[in-house]
């Protein structure tokens, strides 16, 4: 006969597993997609729990009023936050990459939802965004970011987590100046495209003085800049490396920070 009986200590330490995955899910690239059903997402965090509260050696969890529980609770929604934080904010890059490359090719009014933030975002910033997804499910990083968030169990227990502000705040300041290196990185080409027909197209002006280069600037810049988008693609999965190396960076230094 199956026995599924468990006292209240276990419900309250297998609601602070549900809590941190939960969190975590929430804002983590890939699984806080907004075209993956909220069900799925439920229903991956209390299977992926219940397997966490088997395989974990469960410590006591001292609290003397509500109100204990409650602080147990915030910190362990925090400590989930900031692991599927540390990996999102890398993903923005694109989006700051997708700007950029927008204003220069004159895409920029044209607006997309972006899958992950939820928010309106340029049509290359969106393209960006998919084709580092679809890598990032190749290279199997969603994997380690469910690893990460079980080892982070064995640095951080359930109620262990200690917020360390100066080691955080010093893993987001190093993370920026990498924003924008890395975001350069992949608008390069086109960045360097659009310089040299700004120059051609600023010399025939002088040549040509009848000739109007505002409205045939504006179409070989869009042609342009999408044959040297296209053209460029061979150089994203490299450019993802980079990304990815960033996000696991991120994750570690988050989790050390909480240590």
């Amino acid at each position: 006969m199956l026995d599924i009986s468990f006292t209240y200590a276990d419900l309250e330490y297998f609601l602070l597993i549900l809590v941190r995955i939960s969190c975590f899910v929430h804002v983590a690239p890939f699984f806080s997609m907004s075209n993956v059903p909220r069900r799925i997402k439920i229903g991956f965090s209390i299977f992926f729990s219940y397997l966490l509260y088997q395989m974990l050696d469960q410590n006591e969890v001292v609290y003397n009023t509500l109100l204990g529980y409650a602080v147990i609770v915030m910190k362990e929604a925090l400590t989930g936050f900031l692991i599927g934080w540390g990996a999102q904010i890398c993903t923005t890059v694109t989006a700051f990459a997708g700007n950029i490359a927008d204003m220069e090719i004159g895409l920029s009014m044209v607006s997309l939802m972006d899958p992950t933030t939820k928010e309106q975002a340029t049509f290359t910033g969106v393209f960006y965004q998919y084709i580092f997804m679809l890598f990032m499910l190749i290279s199997g990083l969603y994997q380690y970011l469910l690893g990460a968030l079980v080892d982070a169990y064995t640095l951080v227990p359930v109620n262990g987590a200690v917020f360390k502000t100066e080691a955080l705040v010093k893993s987001i300041l190093l993370f920026l100046g990498d924003y924008i290196t890395i975001g350069f990185r992949i608008i390069l080409p086109i960045f360097c495209a659009m310089i040299f027909l700004n120059c051609v197209l600023g010399v025939l002006a002088k040549v040509s003085p009848q000739l109007n280069m505002f409205a045939v600037g504006i179409q070989f810049k869009v042609i342009v800049g999408l044959g040297i988008l296209f053209l460029s693609a061979r150089m994203l999965p490299v450019l993802a490396d980079n990304i990815f190396t960033e996000m696991r960076r991120m994750v570690v230094s988050f989790v050390e920070g909480m240590v």
